[in-house]
């Protein structure tokens, strides 16, 4: 536990002074099976980055083995069903660890071995942790994917990964919905050779097909399987997961994620930024399918001994009053989610807050995208009656944990800023022409200049492109892709993305994926995408679609290319706003002049900048005029 703002300053000091001491005395304190004989070798120029060299452990016997002599009985996770109506689980450590022994002998006794690649495509049960744990027991690699995605999206990350089993289940809830899980894998499955089996859970009963000699149920699977696994001694450096984030190009790129680095990483930022105490209920809102439920439901408090608590549901579902309720009925000390479900939360009447009792509440978080001053205030007014600090946590799946974040009732707050880096963490404001912004009030781009042991190691079966995305910008540091200011005191503020990603609901959405998706449309030609300031996404998705034929039913045409894009990529990536235009401002080199769409779908046209490099200026009054 840190005292005070001078503690934070001292330890800070430390780990940039000498951070392979800094970060050697944290790893201490876990479960090695053989210590490390180098704590960093590094370069970023290659990039190559390994910690803890020579280390030997199982994720997992830090996550369960080590708390049985004194937590066996103390509750690992909380799960809250969709519908509050049905009963809640509770699952104690030792549990837990008997119910992850057991999917991990499932999955050796169906041939899964250390380096399979396995893909979990589950609802938010407590069955989706059990199976990401007996992933890493038997050192097998597990590749999540939310189960909002679509089957293509599926099938482009299992035959990226090359995934030789598929985890999922009959269907899901979510809200007053029932979405049918397996027929998507169903589909995905005729295009992906490598699986040879599905593992399929039952959860909503509904009817669906087994194909004979592939599917087998998970309750069948399970029968007569002990509930003792032996854990696969593993290299700190091997891998732990894939995970995929959309990129800037259509391909999404599989983040890898090792083992040593990552847990001690996720564990230290966990206790460190919420200052989490021993028998506190911790909340984090997120999906196991995104890093966020990764990091911060699954390993991070787990690996501190924690009670995490899963949610299955939506914060609008039954009522808008839902979150508030599963926190006065477990007690929660810290609530941990995005800025998009604040903002919704907000525009609903009070009365679904004030009809809970929030005192249990000690501490907040906002994670997945920045959050505006507005939400952070009625969030720390309204939930946190005023004396919860709100810990606004910057960091990415490629990072793996926090980066900057404050410290709860450690760091003085700012609405809106990240404040400051975690100890271990180096950041630099870099201009645009590669200089280093020393000084303090000034703005520019985000990158880091020394490793941390969470940080992704490559894409999978893609390193160039590792390079070239990541280190190529500004050579020697890692480029983050965000902008941010750093004001006069200090204070580090991530103004969003500079390139073309848009952030949706805290989710990272490549430009050129939902083109490509969109373009896939009979009738459209071709199509731009951009990000406008959305009151509850935090970004909307804004198309600009070129057709062959002037479009004469445009709602019509609209619905479609939404269900279109709703089908290859998944409902998260349909189109807020498509205005049909006749052209696109493209330079001469045929380059889409992005920031004239952005300030259109903005409402801002007054400042367009220089317009006489397009192609044909005229397409901008143009696209003006039709603008939504």
């Amino acid at each position: 536990m840190l005292e005070s703002f001078n503690d934070y300053l001292k330890i800070y000091k430390k780990s940039v002074d000498n951070p392979q001491q800094f970060w050697a005395e944290i790893a201490q304190d876990f479960v090695w099976r053989k210590k490390w004989e180098q704590v960093l070798e590094w370069d970023f120029h290659k990039p190559q980055v390994s910690w803890f060299i020579g280390g030997k452990l199982n994720i997992t016997e830090n996550c369960l083995d080590r708390h049985l002599p004194h937590r066996a009985n103390q509750i690992a996770i909380i799960w809250e069903p969709n519908d509050p109506q049905e009963e809640y689980r509770t699952i104690t450590y030792q549990q837990l660890f008997d119910e992850v022994c057991r999917v991990a002998n499932m999955l050796r006794s169906q041939g899964i071995k250390k380096g399979d690649r396995v893909c979990i495509y589950m609802p938010m049960i407590p069955e989706v942790a059990f199976a990401m744990l007996a992933c890493a027991r038997i050192g097998a690699v597990h590749s999540v994917v939310f189960a909002g995605f679509s089957s293509g999206s599926l099938v482009d990350r299992i035959n990226d990964s090359g995934c030789k089993l598929i985890m999922t289940a009959d269907g899901a809830f979510r809200g007053d919905k029932k979405i049918d899980l397996k027929s998507i894998v169903d589909d995905a499955l005729l295009k992906c050779p490598s699986v040879e089996r599905a593992i399929v859970f039952k959860r909503t009963g509904s009817s669906i097909n087994m194909q004979p000699g592939r599917d087998v149920w998970w309750h069948d699977a399970l029968k007569n399987i002990a509930a003792e696994c032996e854990p696969e001694i593993v290299d700190a450096e091997d891998l732990l997961f894939i995970l995929y984030t959309s990129g800037s190009t259509g391909k999404p790129k599989g983040m890898v994620h090792t083992c040593g680095g990552y847990m001690v990483y996720t564990a230290y930022t966990f206790q460190t930024a919420f200052q989490y105490q021993p028998g506190q209920i911790y909340w984090c809102t997120a999906d196991v399918g995104w890093i966020t439920g990764h990091s911060y439901i699954v390993y991070g408090p787990l690996a501190s001994g924690a009670t995490t608590l899963m949610f299955e549901g939506i914060p609008s579902w039954p009522d808008m009053g839902r979150f508030w309720h599963v926190v006065e009925k477990h007690r929660v000390n810290i609530f941990y989610t995005a800025p998009t479900a604040i903002r919704s939360l907000e525009k609903a009447p009070l009365s679904f807050v004030h009809q809970y009792d929030l005192h249990s509440i000690k501490v907040l978080g906002s994670v997945g995208e920045p959050i505006n001053e507005e939400a952070w205030h009625w969030y720390q007014e309204h939930i946190g009656r005023n004396q919860c600090p709100v810990i606004d946590t910057w960091w990415q799946t490629e990072t793996g944990g926090f980066m900057i974040s404050p410290i709860a009732h450690v760091t003085k707050l700012k609405p809106a800023f990240a404040t400051f880096p975690l100890p271990g963490v180096q950041p630099a404001v870099m201009d645009e022409n590669g200089n280093e912004l020393i000084e303090n009030g000034v703005e520019g781009r985000l990158t880091i200049k020394f490793p941390w042991p969470s940080m992704a190691r490559t894409i999978y079966g893609d390193h160039q492109r590792f390079k070239e995305t990541y280190f190529s910008t500004f050579p020697g540091k890692y480029f983050t892709g965000d902008g941010c200011k750093r004001d006069e005191e200090g204070y580090y503020r991530i103004t969003g993305r500079v390139d073309d990603i848009i952030i949706v609901s805290g989710h990272n959405m490549g430009t050129a994926e939902v083109e490509s998706a969109i373009d896939e449309h009979s009738a459209v030609c071709e199509s731009a995408v951009v990000g406008y300031p959305h009151d509850i996404k935090g970004q909307g998705i804004y198309a600009y679609v070129i057709c062959y034929d002037k479009p004469h039913e445009e709602d019509k045409l609209r619905t479609e290319i939404r269900d279109l894009v709703s089908k290859i990529i998944g409902p998260i990536a349909k189109p807020d706003k498509i205005q049909f235009v006749s052209g696109l401002p493209k330079t001469r080199s045929g380059k889409i002049m992005r920031r004239i769409l952005r300030k259109v779908a903005e409402g801002d046209t007054t400042n367009l900048g220089d317009i006489s490099t397009l192609l044909d200026p005229a397409i901008v009054d143009e696209i003006k005029m039709g603008a939504l």
